[in-house]
Order: C-alpha cells, then sequence, then structure tokens
C-alpha cells in the first residue's frame, strides 16, 4: 500500500493473476479497515498545505506527473497487459488518454475563477469562490486502470484536494504504480494514498463512515453504486458516480456500412467488450441488416486472439473465469431464444479466459442479452424499420450513459442525438471518450460528470460571502 508517502505492508495478500494464463504474477497488501483508516488520517493530515498551495504549483506538479507517465508509457502500458489482459495496443491508448487527464487538470488548477456581482435589489455584493471540497475517496474498476485513476485524481488534485484511492483488486498494480510516478513528480507525501483490498465492501464504508472524508468518487456497476450511494448518505458525502451502460448502436438505411463497421469495431471491441461506454445492443435498419451482419462479422473474424503482449494479437483474454462464463451463457440464451450465431459463440480450447468474438444475428427485440451489460466481445444485431422503432429500441433500458448511431443525413443524426437518452452520443463516430469532455450518463447510469470542467468541479465547494461597502 501507499500511505503518506510510505510504501506499506498489510497483514495479508492478494494474488494477481494474469487473465491470458490464468496464471498468478504477483502479489500485493491486501488492506484492512484500519490500514484505510491510516490513509484516510493521511490524505486529512495533508489537506490544509496541499489545498494552501498556489494553483500554479499544483499545475506544475500535475504536468510534471503527465511527462513522467508519457516517458514511461510503454512499462506502464505491458503492466496493464499484465494484469488486465488487453492487447498492447489498447493499453498503450490507455495510457496516452489517462496521461491526458493530468495535462488537462494542469491546466484547469489555475482557471479556478470566481465570481462577483450585485444583489438583484442592490443591497449587497454577490462574492463567489470555490473551496477544495477535502478528503476524497477514489473507486475505480478493473477494465481501465490508468485512467479511471487519473480522470479521478487528476480533477481533485487540481482542485487542492487529497485523495485515497481504492482499485479494483483485479488490477491494483497499476494504481501503485501511478502512486510512485506522482511521488515522483513532486506530489507531497499523503496527498494521494492507495489502499488495494479485496474486502472492497468493509473498506470503503468505513471511509464513507469517517467524518474526516467529504467526497466520494466512485466507478463501476450500477448495482454496487446503489449500495455505496446508501452508505454515502449516512453522511451526507457528496458522490459522483459513473455506473453501468447499455449502448445502443443505430445504423440507419443511409449510413456509410464501411464508416459504420470501422466504428462498431472500436465501439464493441475496445477493451474487448469491457467497457462501459462498450456498444451493447445492434439496431440495423432492415434494408441493410444482413450486409452490416456479413461485414462486421468478417472483421471480427479477422481478430487474433492470444495474450495482450504477443506480436500480431488483436483481441485478448476477459478478466476472470466468471466473466467468460457469463458471456457463454449469455450467447446461449440469446441463440436459445431464436437468435442466428453468425460468427464466434464459443470459448477456445486454450490456457486464459478467451472468449471468440461473436455476432447474433435475427435476435428477438425482447431476448435477455438486450437487457445485461455484456461485458464482452459478442455484438447482438436487431432490425428495425422506422426511425421512431430505433429510438423507442434504444431508449428502452434503465441506462443512459452512451448511445451510437450512424446515418448520411446530418438532420436526421442530430435530430435522433436530442431523442436519445443518453448523457453522451457518438454521432458518426465508435468512440466518446476526451477529457475535454464531460463523462457520464443519465438514468442509471451515474450521478455528475467526469472531464471538462464539470469534473474538477466535482471536487469543489462554491462558496458565497455577502458583502458590502
Amino acid at each position: 500500500m501507499f500511505i503518506g508517502g510510505e510504501w506499506v505492508e498489510g497483514a495479508g495478500r492478494i494474488a494477481v493473476t494474469d487473465p491470458a494464463t490464468g496464471e498468478p504474477v504477483a502479489e500485493v497488501a491486501n488492506g484492512s479497515v484500519e490500514d484505510m483508516l491510516a490513509a484516510v488520517g493521511a490524505a486529512a493530515d495533508a489537506g490544509r498545505p496541499w489545498a494552501a498551495t498556489a494553483p500554479r504549483r499544483r499545475a506544475e506538479l500535475l504536468l510534471r506527473a503527465y511527462e513522467l507517465m508519457v516517458e514511461r508509457a510503454d512499462a506502464l502500458a505491458r503492466l496493464i497487459v499484465l494484469e488486465n489482459g488487453k492487447t498492447l495496443a489498447d493499453a498503450r491508448g490507455e495510457v496516452g488518454y489517462a496521461a491526458e487527464f493530468l495535462r488537462w487538470y494542469a491546466e484547469e488548477a489555475v482557471r479556478l475563477a470566481g465570481s462577483l456581482g450585485t444583489a438583484p435589489g442592490g443591497g449587497h455584493r454577490i462574492l463567489v469562490d470555490h473551496a477544495p471540497i477535502g478528503v476524497s475517496l477514489l473507486v475505480t474498476p478493473w477494465n481501465f486502470p490508468a485512467a479511471m485513476a487519473t480522470r479521478k485524481i487528476g480533477p481533485a488534485l487540481a482542485a487542492g484536494c487529497t485523495v485515497v484511492l481504492k482499485p479494483a483488486s483485479d488490477t491494483p498494480l497499476t494504481a501503485l504504480a501511478i502512486a510512485a510516478l506522482l511521488g515522483e513528480a513532486g506530489v507531497p507525501d499523503g496527498v494521494v494514498n492507495v489502499v488495494p483490498s479485496s474486502r472492497s465492501g468493509k473498506v470503503v464504508d468505513a471511509a464513507l463512515h469517517d467524518p474526516r472524508v467529504r467526497k466520494l468518487s466512485f466507478t463501476g456497476s450500477t448495482e454496487v453504486g446503489r449500495v455505496l450511494l446508501r452508505a454515502a448518505a449516512d453522511r451526507i458525502v457528496s458522490s459522483s458516480m459513473e455506473l453501468g451502460g447499455n449502448a445502443p448502436f443505430l445504423v440507419f438505411a443511409d449510413a456509410d456500412l464501411d464508416a459504420a463497421v470501422a466504428g462498431a469495431m472500436v465501439a464493441k471491441m475496445r477493451n474487448g467488450g469491457q467497457a462501459c461506454t462498450a456498444a451493447n445492443r445492434f439496431y440495423v435498419h432492415r434494408a441493410v441488416a444482413e450486409e452490416f451482419v456479413a461485414r462486421f462479422g468478417a472483421a471480427l473474424a479477422e481478430l487474433r486472439l492470444g495474450p495482450g503482449l504477443d506480436t500480431g494479437v488483436t483481441l485478448g483474454p476477459l478478466i476472470n473465469q466468471p466473466a467468460r462464463d457469463k458471456v457463454a451463457e449469455l450467447v446461449g440464451a440469446t441463440v436459445g431464444a431464436g437468435a442466428r450465431l453468425h460468427t464466434g459463440g464459443h470459448a477456445p480450447d486454450r490456457p486464459g479466459y478467451f472468449y471468440a468474438p461473436t455476432v447474433l444475428a435475427d435476435v428477438p427485440p425482447d431476448a435477455p442479452v438486450l437487457a445485461e451489460e455484456i461485458f464482452g466481445p459478442v455484438a447482438p444485431v436487431v432490425a428495425f424499420d422506422t426511425e421512431e422503432e430505433a429510438i423507442s429500441l434504444a431508449n428502452d433500458t434503465e441506462y443512459g450513459l452512451v448511445s451510437y448511431l450512424y446515418t448520411g443525413d446530418l438532420a436526421r443524426g442530430l435530430r435522433v442525438s436530442e431523442a436519445l437518452e443518453a448523457g453522451m452520443v457518438g454521432l458518426n463516430r465508435g468512440l466518446v471518450s476526451e477529457p475535454a469532455a464531460p463523462f457520464g450518463g443519465m438514468k442509471q447510469s451515474g450521478l455528475g460528470r467526469e472531464g471538462a470542467r464539470a469534473g474538477i468541479e466535482a471536487f469543489l465547494e462554491p462558496r458565497y460571502v455577502a458583502v458590502s461597502w
């Protein structure tokens, strides 16, 4: 663990497994409730000095961390592959994306402007500035172990907050490496603390009930998000939630199918489909559905499965055995419900948690696979006939994180984008993630936004002073 600028041993260990082999590759400390509270204490002790640090200095430290991350991109990418399983190309892309959050918030740190106005009645002035919210608990998932950490650490530090990061127990190595990098960049002891733990519920609950913790930022499943929101309610801890998704991918008859297939490969297959932004349901106009299925299936069939560090590999394993079992069960149930297996549909006979990229055609609109976040390389395709039907099918979910649509008609594209119940829309694009844009969802996909100006505002408290002169 990394607590108060020191590497701390724990009473137990967590084995970190390579998903490509199923074999353990490292061990890290398994943090306890006491360890978590020690980290909270270290963050609290460092809080006032860090909040008083000049914004320019905070910016310089974040920028130095960005530079170190870029310099060591290959080593960090290989570490991600080792514990997460994604391909080296995917991991390199993640490191670049993760580093950009440090650079973006280095730039935002010096732009925390307030405001001055006159009350409508003319009796006094309205002076508003912003104060750091305080000790922030950051809980991150395994699928993007670098980017999910920096997307939270960057704005928190820029705002003047200190943090305790609780990474996923499947992928703690990257978080610890980032903590070391931030320390090397000059971030003071106690400002960033990392506590890996397999006792996630207990240690996070203990932190949320500690009066020194004022902020929770969580990325993960909606189910876990609900539990954490209940715990945060006990002490009214400010909470940001980036939760599950069930992204629709709409292809209209006038779409450029080559572009749509290329976009689908990104939206579906980034990180092997293990992303909250992954395209989960494909709704294709009946006039082009067969052609889309054929082209998309052919593109998926060209992917080469294997360990992410092997030359030429373009699709890595799923994170663990339960994840692969879930994907296999969903595929089996969907075929049983009447869908046609076009491509894939099996786990190859090899070590590791691999599953072949799969296209399911003629999927019934009420198939269970369309209601669940697949989190794997499986694309169910449903045909539609009208624009209204496509919008209705896309919005028929409790989630609203991201939607994708392809059309050659800009008016239709913008009209449908406004009708979709999603916090983000990829219009003729298969990738929406961008540090300078607000990332987050509607409905049960979350609360608040990360990235852009909104990301730093989540770690600030507006402070109003009524003053007369």
